[in-house]
Parts: C-alpha cells; structure tokens; sequence
C-alpha cells in the first residue's frame, strides 16, 4: 500500500518531499559515520562540542565547549493541540502548500481545508487530528527557518509528545517526510480502531503534593471489578510535571476516580476531549499495524539527540526507532522526565533557546512547571498569522 501511495506521486513530487522540513545543519560525512549501539557523550557534551572535525577520545574533555544560549531545542506538540484555523499563517513560506498537497495524495482527503475550516468535530478525530498535528508542525519548521534561520541551523535537540515525536524524527532525518506521514495515518487509524473497543478515555489530574497516582489506579480497578469488568485497564499515560498527570483506561476507572477526588487528593480533574485510552494496554491492537508499517519504511539514526516518550532518553539507532514508537503506544508519555533529561545542567550553567514548533503551547506550559530558568527562552511558533 505505501509503495503503491508514493508511486502515485510524480518524480518530481517525489524529490520536494525529500527536501521538505529539512535539518539545515547537517553533519559531516566524517561525523555522521555509520549507524552505532556504542554509549555516545552525554548531550551537553557532545552537543555543544564546536562543529569542526570531531576530536579524539582524549582531546575531547580539553575542547572548549560552545555557550548553550547559542543552542536550541525543538518541542513537537501532540494530539489536543490542534484547533480549526491552524496553518492559516504558514501558507506564505516555502515548501507548506507542497507539504499540504503530498499530504492530500497521501491520506485520500484534503488536510489543510481541515486544518482551515473544519469542521471542528472531524478535525478533533483521531484519523484526522494525529496528521493535521504532524503536518502543520512541520510546516511550522518552515516559518522558523525563514524568519530565524539561526534557530534551525543550532537546533541540538528535539523531543515531541506522542506523535509529536514522528515529526521530531522528521526533522533530524531519521524518516522521510511522506513515509512518516503514511506511518502516522496508519498509527492514527489503529488507535481509532482500538478505542472503538470499549468505552474509554483520558482524565488530566493536578494532585497534592500527597497523592499516590498508582494507589489511586489500583482502586480504580478494583471497583471495575466489582462492576463485573474482567482485566479492567486504568494507569498513568502522561507524566506532565510534578503533580500533573494524564490517567487513562475504562471509562467507569475514570468516572470512580472524579466520584472520589476529594478523598484521593486530586484538586483537579477533567477530561480530556479524545476518543480512547492512549498510551495504556486498551492501545495493544493497535501495535501489530504500526510495527508492520514501519518495517516498510526507511528509518536512520537522528542527526541531533531525540528523546523517546517512553523513557526520556535518546534515539540510539534505527532499530531502536522502531521498537521505541510501537512501545510508546502503551507506555506512558514521560514528558517530565524528559524535560529533566534535556535542561538539567550545572548551577549556572545557561540555557539553550526552546521553540513549540506546531500548534498550541501546552508544551511551553509544561516547561513552564518542570522548569522556570528553561521557559525564561521558550518561544511558540505561530501557526496562524502573528495579527491573529
């Protein structure tokens, strides 16, 4: 099916997709080598070492480091970021019409009309919002690289939250762009499917300092089973930031824990508007298709650091791409431990500049509450007109 998608397209087609949301800072042939499983330097070693050939094991500790604030990191936004109007400022800058015509061949339907007039309750399905998001982030790229091309060209690292993270591969040249998109419409359509399962969903919770998440879980399904649920699901699926939390699973998991919130120490709940338990087991069925698509397609070592969902820690290889993206769909999102992995640094040591490539910013106010000193250079891409 992706030969016959991509063979549908002209060469010429072909080859702008190619050079779509590029990474302006490539490395060298002499740096970039052949794929390796080898532990590399840590990331604020190896990603401020200057640009110049790389040094030898033991030369590396004497080279001067560059300042981080000459640095930036990219965050991908995921499902729930999306809104009808997105990408309305994006269509002006090179390459987004092509990126939105490739995506019309590639998906059967047309996306930027979505994205600009909705409707908003098709826009919110998952089919339909996992590749709106995917798209106007990278289109989103695009508008950085013209306006702040620096930010681009010093970009060391980047992380995107559930499917965020097949167009933060994108961007390092880990996946063609045409490729990743049909892998995130097949990813979309298996999640769907999954959700259509049984009733489920996702509840955000700001809890006290006090709250055990997990104790609050295992109740949740004890009282599933007294319901006569058999193997009721209901777990974290979203590591926000200290005491934030996304728990999904059964529906009637989520409905005793908004019953009892007072008693278990949440302040906050509400649900979220999506249509099933991401990140959790309710999501299995949907990892056999997602495995399979991506044996079809063409997956490389990140050119810069990015960090999976599942464990906070870098991509190692191509392998490792693939294994990490199936797991990620049932395992939860740890983006705290994420955000720890990127900007822990020394006492004084600064920052690098962070840019939300895509719509919303949620991340930012994620950043905001894993850590102050790093939001202080976060910026958001618009992807609507600045005027808006």
């Amino acid at each position: 099916m992706l030969a016959s998608v991509l063979g549908s397209m002209t060469a010429a087609s072909r080859g702008k997709v190619r050079s779509l949301a590029p990474l302006s800072r490539r490395l060298s042939s002499s740096q970039r080598g052949p794929p390796d499983t080898t532990q590399h330097p840590p990331p604020e070693t190896s990603a401020l070492l200057p640009d110049s050939e790389p040094a030898a094991a033991g030369e590396r500790s004497l080279r001067r480091r560059k300042d981080p604030s000459d640095r930036s990191v990219f965050l991908f936004p995921g499902q729930g970021s999306q809104f009808v109007g997105m990408g309305r400022g994006l269509l002006k800058y090179p390459n987004v019409k092509e990126m939105f015509a490739v995506a019309q061949k590639i998906l059967g339907y047309d996306l930027l009309s979505l994205c600009l007039q909705g409707p908003e309750e098709e826009l919110m399905k998952t089919v339909h919002c996992q590749p709106a998001v995917f798209v106007t982030s990278l289109a989103a790229v695009e508008r950085l690289s013209r306006e702040n091309p620096k930010a681009v060209e010093t970009c060391v690292a980047a992380a995107g939250f559930s499917v965020g993270e097949f167009a933060a591969l994108v961007f390092a040249g880990a996946m063609n762009f045409a490729e990743a998109l049909y892998v995130v419409k097949v990813r979309a359509e298996a999640m769907q499917k999954a959700s259509e399962l049984a009733p489920s969903g996702m509840l955000s919770v700001i809890g006290r300092r006090q709250a055990h998440y997990r104790y609050a879980c295992l109740q949740a399904r004890e009282h599933c089973k007294s319901l006569g649920l058999e193997e009721p699901v209901c777990s974290v699926a979203n590591y926000l930031f200290p005491d934030g939390r996304v728990i999904a699973g059964h529906q009637q998991a989520l409905d005793f824990l908004k019953q009892n919130s007072r008693r278990l120490e949440f302040m906050r709940t509400k649900l979220l508007p999506v249509s099933g338990a991401f990140h959790t087991e309710l999501m299995a069925s949907a990892k056999e298709p997602l495995r399979e698509v991506l044996r079809q397609v063409e997956v490389r070592r990140p050119e810069i650091n990015v960090y999976s969902n599942v464990d906070g820690k870098r991509y190692m290889n191509e392998s490792h791409v693939r294994r990490q993206l199936v797991k990620q769909l049932v395992s939860p999102v740890k983006w705290e431990q994420t955000m720890h992995e990127i900007y822990e640094r020394t006492q004084g040591e600064k920052f690098p500049h962070t840019y939300e490539v895509g719509p919303g910013k949620q991340l930012g106010a994620t950043l905001q509450m894993c850590n102050r000193k790093a939001f202080k250079t976060y910026t958001q891409v618009p992807v609507t007109a600045y005027e808006d």
